[in-house]
């Protein structure tokens, strides 16, 4: 059964004493993702709103005030047109990520492309020639869940949990998650990168945005550590607007 045929949506839910969420799926599709990331837009400019913060399917809106004007002011935005009927939208920024696919950087891409059901060779051809959009960020702190990768590519996570260090990028379920500092997670790690999403006490420590394109370009492992050492660890943004 659909998990979202007895769920109305978009649903405005209270959140603690000072917010809403806005809910537009309870599973997660490219059309919700959509609508979160572009209520968010517009949510932030309502009057008496102190934080938006877009998730994969949901909006979580926080103001000050009174409960029943906010409620009654994100009514009225979620009315104002079918947010699940958006079109898909360009990017207004691009990122170039190095990636590492060499030995101890990859230690889960065998067991990723077997339950893709392609060779390692394949995996990684079909890693390089994506072009995920940063869905959302969280979990923790600049932290960015990317996506679609193809169909093959869902698969589940991990029932156990393994550790992974900074700078791995991890695939389950058609996306791509890349860890700022080092975490024990059920998603299993086909390569790692030297940039990092959250960079504490650089002015801007957090450079990723949701809706952001993502590419990767391959190097090795040495060139991976040397590019450690430049801004960015190496990545590279184009800015198209």
């Amino acid at each position: 059964m659909d998990p979202q045929a007895h769920i109305p949506a978009p649903q405005l839910l209270p959140l603690g004493m000072d917010a809403y969420l806005v809910r537009f799926s309870a599973a997660f599709t490219e059309p919700a993702n959509r609508a979160a990331l572009a209520f968010a837009a517009e949510a932030a400019d309502l009057a008496g709103v102190t934080e938006v913060l877009p998730a994969l399917t949901s909006t979580m809106v926080r103001f000050e005030g009174a409960r029943a004007p906010a409620r009654d002011a994100l009514q009225t935005l979620i009315d104002s047109r079918d947010w699940l009927a958006l079109p898909p939208t360009s990017p207004t920024r691009i990122w170039t990520l190095p990636l590492s696919f060499d030995g101890a950087d990859a230690p889960g891409l065998a067991s990723a492309a077997q339950q893709a059901g392609v060779s390692e060779t394949e995996a990684v051809t079909q890693i390089l020639a994506a072009t995920p959009r940063v869905l959302a960020i969280g979990f923790a702190p600049g932290q960015p869940y990317m996506g679609l990768l193809p169909q093959i590519w869902d698969f589940p996570r991990q029932t156990g949990l393994t550790s992974v260090p900074a700078g791995a990028l991890v695939a389950a379920i058609r996306q791509l998650v890349l860890f700022a500092n080092a975490s024990p997670t059920g998603w299993v790690q086909v390569a790692r990168t030297s940039f990092r999403p959250f960079s504490p006490g650089s002015s801007d420590p957090t450079p990723l945005r949701a809706g952001d394109e993502i590419r990767f370009a391959r190097v090795s492992a040495s060139e991976l550590e040397s590019l450690a050492q430049q801004p960015l660890g190496g990545a590279k943004r184009e800015d198209l607007a």
